[in-house]
């Protein structure tokens, strides 16, 4: 082992002074030099001892180690035989060459003779001294030379390098498709294929999703290897590996035969993503696993090449190419071009899912940041100051701290997502998103996928990964307004992420598990659906923890003049109108009107008016008040002023209603029937019983 360990190459130093330190004179009979060139430049030289072999290969246990994909573990060894040095290839993958000529068992070196391993070459000598009379004869490098003037007679090689400055202006030309016919000077098969990887890659860092990333990629293995069909297939996300073999989706494909792109079989895919190893099998027979079936039966192959494409310790998906023509054979070169594609093109689809990821936070941040706009041009505060108003201040305050799931009920327009923002920015959510979803906006299908998201090809029109209301709301708040208009199927779904399971995208098999503040919203009775099946019981009791009732316009008119002054000001500021405020009649029409659409009604009203106003203040006639009822008040009317109260029955208020209620929709009887609660058959007696039609005859 000490003669192994001096005999080992001396890193560090430069070739002349190995060749100064190894120079003996020539008394020492049969010691013998292998001077080892690595690429292009010749890099150390090794002495060999007599009675000692000297193992060479791939693995660092050997005592020249040659550091390429070419060369074998134990790729061959040299030992002392019969007085002479023999070279021995230890059953090499690739093969030994001498002198140009491929050896097969052991071979007797003879001073000058050039052992090839892949890319590197070993000159063996015997004499030091007399090893380089002829640089060209053993180094072909026109830039080397001997310089024999040393004190102690040794040879010493010096390397002469003239000084040279390039100037190129424009695009590198390795990023340019090649011709390499007609040139003076051929370029080597590894140097074509370098400069085509590198325009490979140039080619996919520009690709913008994976469809076109593959069809790059698939144009570059068909320029530069000798394969006629092929395509890049992709496994969808699991954690499981065997999960993931199985879902294997061709991105993309190509042919250049008669024949469309046979999917490579389930044997030869398992195999290369189960060992992550590329395989190539030439003239592959008809019964062989690895041959290639179309309907019409086998497509015979002169060769197949399947190739992982890993990222990490994750094998994503596989490259699969296959030629049919007899005249182009895949290659060794060829399988090791298509590793390096696999790999960049696994670099390349890490960026892209980077850059997808970092687009869809940009455009979550820029949702945000145009709510936070909204919150600073839009007054957050409740505005009222009717004690319905405060309770519901206090409600507020209290529910807010808590992880308790919100239901807030109320008529349309009252102002619940208003009340939802309040409980969201006093709890510990506040500094996370406020996603606001309307349930009833959406069909069953979408309202699925705005939910939880899908993955790319879940169904038609799903381009693209796409992330959903609970992942956006996540470490925030989530409002679903008119919950009740959920269909069933989603109810259960939305009730197992609620009770804190994770849930899947549509078309995804990867949990996700998120932190979301859940209020829900409505305006119709959930217990009558509950009772009719309309609405799940377990999970109207799941949303039925805290609940906040957020009253009618019409049942707090303290908050009128409140609210109307605040959108007059509001709205004269927005339009610079000078409009100074409401006259007396004005004021007393709206305490009068019953508001059936509530808060955004009166928005809308007042910003006509403000608008349309023709004076300093709003009048009566600027007011655009309708007839429509009240949404389950129906049968409530507004009471008259203390002292001009006249004690009616019953029958008269029904009959005075009812006949207001026709006139305002002018007689139409199921409208009519539908405002106030009854089937038709019902109204058309009442019209008969109080004699309605006889009365409109004589007003028309």
């Amino acid at each position: 082992m000490a003669g192994r360990r001096r005999a080992r190459r001396e890193a560090g130093c430069g070739l002349a002074d190995a060749i100064s330190r190894h120079a003996v004179k020539p008394s020492l009979l049969m010691v013998a030099y292998l001077v080892i060139r690595e690429g292009s430049k010749w890099t150390d030289v090794f002495r060999l001892v007599p009675g000692e072999s000297v193992t060479i290969g791939r693995a660092p246990t050997n005592q020249i180690v040659i550091k390429d994909e070419r060369c074998s573990r134990n790729h061959a060894e040299v030992f002392q035989s019969e007085g002479c040095w023999t070279l021995r290839d230890l059953e090499s993958r690739n093969g030994t060459i001498v002198d140009s000529k491929r050896i097969t068992g052991d071979h007797p070196l003879q001073p000058g003779n050039v052992i090839r391993i892949g890319n590197s070459h070993l000159a063996f000598v015997d004499d030091l001294s007399k090893a380089f009379p002829d640089s060209s004869s053993i180094f072909q490098d026109e830039n080397l030379r001997v310089n024999a003037s040393t004190d102690d007679g040794s040879s010493v090689l010096e390397v002469h390098e003239p000084t040279q400055i390039t100037h190129r202006k424009g695009q590198s030309r390795f990023l340019e498709p090649s011709d390499t016919e007609g040139e003076e000077v051929p370029i080597p098969k590894v140097g074509r294929a370098a400069a085509a990887l590198c325009r490979l890659a140039f080619e996919l860092a520009k690709s913008t999703d994976e469809e076109s990333l593959a069809n790059r990629a698939l144009d570059g293995l068909f320029q530069s290897t000798q394969v006629d069909a092929g395509a890049v297939l992709l496994a969808r996300d699991s954690p499981d590996q065997d999960a993931a073999r199985d879902s294997l989706y061709v991105v993309a494909s190509r042919t250049d035969t008669d024949h469309a792109y046979q999917r490579v079989s389930t044997f030869l895919a398992s195999t290369v993503m189960r060992e992550e190893q590329g395989v190539l099998a030439r003239n592959v027979m008809d019964d062989s696993q690895l041959s290639i079936r179309d309907s019409k039966g086998e497509i015979h192959t002169t060769g197949v090449i399947c190739t992982p494409i890993r990222q990490g310790d994750r094998v994503i998906g596989i490259l699969h190419l296959y030629s049919t023509d007899a005249e182009r054979t895949p290659d060794p070169d060829d399988l090791e071009f298509t590793l390096a594609v696999a790999d960049t093109v696994a670099v390349a689809l890490d960026n892209l899912s980077r850059q997808q990821e970092l687009a869809q936070n940009l455009n979550q941040i820029r949702d945000e940041n145009l709510q936070l706009r909204e919150r600073l041009g839009v007054q957050s505060e409740i505005i009222g100051r009717s004690p319905a108003m405060v309770r519901v201040s206090q409600e507020i305050a209290q529910a807010a701290p808590s992880r308790a799931t919100v239901l807030i009920r109320g008529e349309s327009g009252v102002g619940k997502e208003l009340v939802a923002r309040a409980v969201h920015f006093s709890s510990p959510w506040r500094r996370g998103p406020f996603v606001c979803l309307n349930c009833a906006a959406l069909s069953e299908t979408l309202l699925e996928s705005e939910l939880f998201g899908h993955e790319r090809g879940a169904f038609t029109g799903a381009t693209d990964r796409k992330i959903g209301k609970f992942e956006a709301a996540d470490q925030g708040t989530l409002m679903l307004d008119e919950i009740g208009e959920m269909s069933p199927t989603i109810q259960a779904k939305f009730l197992r992420v609620l009770e804190g399971h994770p849930f899947e995208r549509v078309g995804g098999s990867t949990a996700i598990k998120v932190d979301v503040r859940v209020i829900a919203a409505t305006n119709r009775d959930l217990e009558k659906d509950v009772a009719d099946g309309r609405f799940r019981r377990d999970l109207y009791f799941r949303l039925h923890v805290l609940e906040i009732v957020v009253p009618a316009l019409r049942k707090r008119p303290e908050d009128i003049p409140v609210l109307a002054e605040y959108f007059l000001q509001r709205f004269r500021a927005e339009t610079g109108r000078k409009v100074r405020g409401f006259s007396s009649r004005a004021m007393d029409e709206m305490l009068r009107y019953r508001w059936p659409g509530n808060v955004r009604e009166m928005k809308n009203v007042i910003e006509r008016a403000v608008v349309l106003a023709r004076g300093e203040f709003i009048e009566f006639e600027d007011l655009a008040l309708t007839t429509l009822s009240t949404a389950g008040d129906t049968g409530e009317q507004m009471l008259p002023k203390a002292g001009s109260y006249e004690p009616s029955s019953l029958a008269d208020i029904e009959r005075q209603h009812i006949l207001s209620t026709l006139n305002a929709t002018g007689w139409n009887k199921s409208q009519t029937a539908s405002i106030l609660g009854i089937e038709r058959s019902t109204l058309d007696r009442k019209i008969r019983r109080y004699s309605l039609a006889d009365l409109r005859a004589k007003s028309g």
